[in-house]
Formats: structure tokens, C-alpha cells, sequence
């Protein structure tokens, strides 16, 4: 009777088996979608998944198009421009990047960057810029106009920078943005947020602002504080301009 039973309870254990890896399958097709998203907005508690954050009351999970249409959508409206489609992102990730912080001007938005691999090294152009920077050149002055740029020149530069600065490479750009008063800062927070949400695309590897610096390398993508070689120097700091750096390549 016991012999007999075993082929019994292991056909009934081989049974159950089947019914619940069905149900689990059923349940991730019904509800994975869904719980996905969860994953990648506020809605959920996994935001941390998400490739872009925006600290507004709480923190808001953003996926890389959705940052790149949120801040440019700002940019573009202080021109008065035509805005890309963000009706499918959050009210308050738009206000708090057009507004700021309400007690101080600085970054609200942050994305986790990836420094692609095998890069070929590149010489700068006639400009004195690579061609990877003077791309980044170009979008700058597509989005936010002709705004004041530095750092570079034709020939190259070869000093005005700490040593081993990607200027004398080529590779570097300074957007101005002066005298520093707080309204200046959120316009440069604005363009140093834009640059970080098209780091990937635009092989940039490394934004510095306000005492600020965000990082390719970096595997939170989050701002850290940038320690200056001179803390009563505006300009080390960073505090008159953007400096955006691209990658250098093997």
C-alpha cells in the first residue's frame, strides 16, 4: 500500500507544480506591466530602479526620455520656444525643474550615466574642440540659444585651467553664466540638468556647477560636492559657469 502510494503523491506533487508555475506565469503577464511602472515612478516604492530622479516633494522616478522631454520643455519655454509633448509626465516634475528649489537654487534632477566602452580617442577639430564636444557644443546652442561659451578656442588652449584639465585636450567647454546672482544660478542649474539628462547620448563625462559635480562614473548618478582647489575662487568653483566635459577615448 505505501509502495503503491509514492507513484500517487509524486504524480499529485509533479500536478501542483504545474498549476503554480501556470498561475505565477498568468500573474507576471497580468500584473509585471504594471508593477514595472510602479518600479519606475512615484506611484511605487521602487523609484530607485529608475534611470532619472527629480526631487519635488518626494521623489519622482523618471525614465531617460521622460527627463530629456521634462528639462528641455523648460529650457525651451524660457525661450519661449515650442516644447516637446509632456503630458504623460508629472505636473510637479515640470514645476520643480522650471522653478528650482524653494529655498535655494540647485539640482533637482539626476540621471545614472554609462560611459560607453571602445570609444575611439579623437583630436580636436579647427575649432580646438573633439568632435564629441563640439556635438555638445551644438546642442547647447539648438536648446538654450547662443549662449556665452569658453575654454576652448582654434589651435587649442594652454592654460587659464588646473593642470590635466580636458580643456587642453579639446575635450571641454565653460558656459557662462554672470555675474552670480540666484538668478543666473537656476538658469546654469537648468543647463547643467540637461546636460546630465543627455550625458549618455552625448558620451559627456563630467557636469560641474555650484560647488556641484555629477559623474559618468558615478553608479547612482546622483550630484556630489566638488572640492575646489581654492574655496574663495568663484571661478574654480564653478559658481560663474557650467563646465561639461566629454569622454576621452581610447
Amino acid at each position: 500500500m505505501t509502495t503503491a502510494s509514492r507513484p500517487r503523491r509524486s504524480g499529485l506533487r509533479i500536478v501542483l507544480t504545474l498549476v503554480m508555475t501556470v498561475a505565477i506565469i498568468g500573474g507576471l503577464a497580468y500584473f509585471g506591466p504594471g508593477l514595472f511602472r510602479s518600479m519606475q515612478n512615484s506611484e511605487g516604492p521602487f523609484h530607485v530602479f529608475s534611470e532619472c530622479t527629480v526631487n519635488a516633494d518626494e521623489t519622482i522616478g523618471l525614465d531617460r526620455d521622460e527627463a530629456q522631454r521634462a528639462i528641455s520643455a523648460v529650457a525651451l519655454a524660457a525661450r519661449g520656444l515650442d516644447t516637446p509633448d509632456t503630458s504623460d509626465i508629472d505636473d510637479r516634475v515640470l514645476e520643480q525643474l522650471a522653478e528650482g528649489p524653494s529655498d535655494d537654487a540647485g539640482p533637482s534632477l539626476s540621471c545614472q550615466g554609462e560611459a560607453e566602452a571602445d570609444l575611439p580617442a579623437q583630436e580636436p577639430t579647427e575649432t580646438g574642440l573633439t568632435p564629441r564636444a563640439e556635438r555638445v557644443r551644438e546642442a547647447i546652442t539648438e536648446v538654450f540659444g547662443e549662449v556665452p561659451m569658453g575654454g576652448f578656442a582654434p589651435g587649442g588652449v594652454e592654460e587659464g585651467h588646473m593642470p590635466g584639465s580636458a580643456h587642453y585636450d579639446g575635450r571641454a567647454i565653460d558656459v557662462f553664466f554672470r555675474p552670480v546672482t540666484e538668478e543666473h544660478r537656476r538658469e546654469g542649474w537648468i543647463l547643467a540638468q540637461w546636460l546630465v539628462a543627455h550625458a549618455n547620448e552625448l558620451h559627456i563625462e563630467y557636469v560641474i556647477f555650484d560647488d556641484l559635480v555629477w559623474s559618468v562614473h558615478s553608479t547612482r548618478g546622483q550630484w556630489a560636492d566638488y572640492d575646489a582647489p581654492d574655496p574663495d575662487n568663484e571661478i574654480l568653483r564653478h559658481l560663474d559657469h557650467v563646465h561639461v566635459d566629454v569622454l576621452a577615448g581610447e
